[in-house]
C-alpha cells in the first residue's frame, strides 16, 4: 500500500492532485465528467454532454483539458473515424501534496469547491429519486453526521481507518457484469474542522 497523506490511502490506480493538475480539475464541469467516467465507464462527448445538458464542443474542450491534465485518455479500442471515446485514466485521485494548499490556496480552495459542488449534486440525484427508490434502498440511504472532539492526528487516523473499511468492500468494475442484486452506491466522506472553533496555528 502506498503511505500518502491526504483523504485517501489505496492501492488502486491513481493520479496525485499535483498544482497544475489541480487547476485543471477546479471546474465542476471536469469533476463531474472525471465522476460519470469512472462510475459508469468510458463514453463520448456526445453522450456526456446529454447527461449534463451541456453542447457537445464544450463537453469537448474539458475533455481535452482533462486529458492534458493526465485525468482523462481516448478509448482508441472504442473510437472510429467519426466519435471519439473517452475513459478515465485512473480509479481514483489522491490529494498528496499538504503544502499546494499554502502554496496556491486560491487553486486548492477552487478545487476544493467542485468536489463539494459534485457530492452536493449527487446526493440532491438520490433524494430527487426517493420517492420512488426501492424500499431496501430507501431504507439504507443515510445523510447522517456526528460531532467529534479530535487532534489533527486523529482526525488523518480517522479518515484512514475509515476508507480501509471502504476497501473491504466490492469496487465498479466496468470489465464484466455486475453481481446480481448489486446497484452502485456513492460512499462521501467529509473530515470538516468546524470553522467557527479553528483559528490559523490553533485548533479548539
Amino acid at each position: 500500500m502506498t503511505e500518502e497523506r491526504g483523504w485517501k490511502h489505496s492501492d488502486d490506480p491513481h493520479v496525485a492532485i499535483t498544482a497544475k493538475n489541480m487547476r485543471a480539475m477546479a471546474h465542476p464541469v471536469r469533476m463531474q465528467l472525471v465522476g460519470l467516467l469512472r462510475k459508469h465507464g468510458p463514453s463520448t462527448a456526445t453522450r456526456l454532454a446529454a447527461q449534463l445538458g451541456l453542447n457537445s464542443g464544450a463537453t469537448s474542450y474539458h475533455l481535452r483539458q482533462l486529458a492534458a491534465a493526465g485525468f482523462v485518455e481516448e478509448d482508441e479500442e472504442r473510437g472510429n473515424a467519426r466519435e471519439r471515446w473517452w475513459r478515465s485514466a485512473h480509479r481514483m485521485t489522491v490529494w498528496t501534496g499538504d503544502d499546494m494548499a499554502d502554496e496556491e490556496p486560491e487553486t486548492a480552495a477552487g478545487f476544493l469547491r467542485s468536489v463539494l459542488a459534485a457530492h452536493t449534486l449527487a446526493a440532491q440525484r438520490t433524494l430527487d429519486a426517493f420517492e420512488t427508490m426501492p424500499r431496501d434502498w430507501r431504507r439504507v440511504t443515510d445523510l447522517s453526521d456526528q460531532g467529534l472532539q479530535l487532534t489533527p492526528a486523529e482526525a488523518e487516523q480517522l479518515t484512514g481507518e475509515l476508507f480501509e473499511v471502504i476497501r473491504r468492500y466490492r469496487r465498479i468494475d466496468h470489465g464484466g457484469p455486475a453481481p446480481e442484486g448489486t446497484e452502485q452506491v456513492s460512499v462521501v466522506v467529509h473530515v470538516l474542522p468546524d470553522a467557527t472553533t479553528t483559528s490559523e496555528g490553533e485548533t479548539a
